[in-house]
């Protein structure tokens, strides 16, 4: 059984073409239009098809997929067996809980953390028997170089590459960096600490567009043995919602 997943971002489109749960073809795009979707589904035939979008008005691409697949748009009330106790559902970003999807799939017998590194990293839990409750938003590290700047009346705003390591604080640039990189990779840390307390045995996942600079700095951590890092989690999930 093959299947389209497509997560519309605020700045792009991820566009995924699974086999089961074997991903066949990824691609981002700047914008989804019907043309890429004709290709893709003349290229390989997908027999099911889902979308999570944030912001895109998306009815032209689902009168087009329901022509032609089997479609389902992306929401909290796909489940796939996870019991969702968010105490406000309706507001539970479609990105973080596909990405807790994902995780079950990939880890069906385990708990798992889902560090997701964007604009803003979130922190969300799901218990081994399969319980979400939600978890936590905190800013991504581009929102904090600019925060420190922007709320202050003398400190620069900082340029940063996920090339560079995480130096020492021996001027106010080097300083910046460290604070804001280092504190992320404490509180990171902190959280896995956290839930390692409450449930055994845990699996840690990092997906998002700064985790494979937080992959790589996590790798002398304690903690590494757990954590793996996933760029196509979210689609993985939504493949997941779809799945049989």
């Amino acid at each position: 059984m093959r299947g389209l997943s497509v997560d519309i971002g605020n700045s792009s489109a991820k566009v995924a073409v699974f086999s089961n749960k074997e991903i066949v073809h990824h691609q981002r795009l700047n914008k989804l239009g019907i043309i890429d979707l004709a290709q893709l589904i003349e290229k390989f035939s997908p027999q099911r098809s889902i979308i999570s979008s944030v912001n895109q008005e998306i009815g032209p691409l689902e009168a087009f997929l329901k022509k032609h697949t089997a479609y389902t748009r992306f929401s909290t009330q796909l489940t796939n067996g996870v019991q969702n106790r968010y105490k406000t559902p309706a507001t539970l970003g479609l990105d973080r809980w596909a990405a807790v999807l994902g995780a079950n799939g990939l880890f069906p017998n385990s708990a798992s953390l889902v560090v997701d590194a964007g604009t803003c990293i979130t922190y969300d839990a799901l218990s081994q028997s399969k319980e979400y409750f939600g978890g936590s938003i905190s800013p991504g590290i581009k929102m904090r170089f600019k925060a420190v700047h922007e709320f202050t009346g003398r400190l620069p705003l900082v340029e940063w590459n996920d090339k560079e390591e995480i130096v020492e604080g021996t001027d106010t640039t080097s300083a910046i960096k460290n604070g804001v990189l280092q504190g992320i990779i404490n509180e990171i840390e902190g959280f896995i600490a956290l839930n390692n307390k409450k449930e055994s045995a845990l699996k840690v996942i990092i997906t998002g567009g700064d985790a494979n600079f937080l992959y790589k700095q996590l790798q002398n951590s304690i903690f590494a043995p757990q954590i793996i890092k996933d760029p196509y989690l979210v689609l993985k999930g939504l493949n997941e919602a779809i799945a049989d």
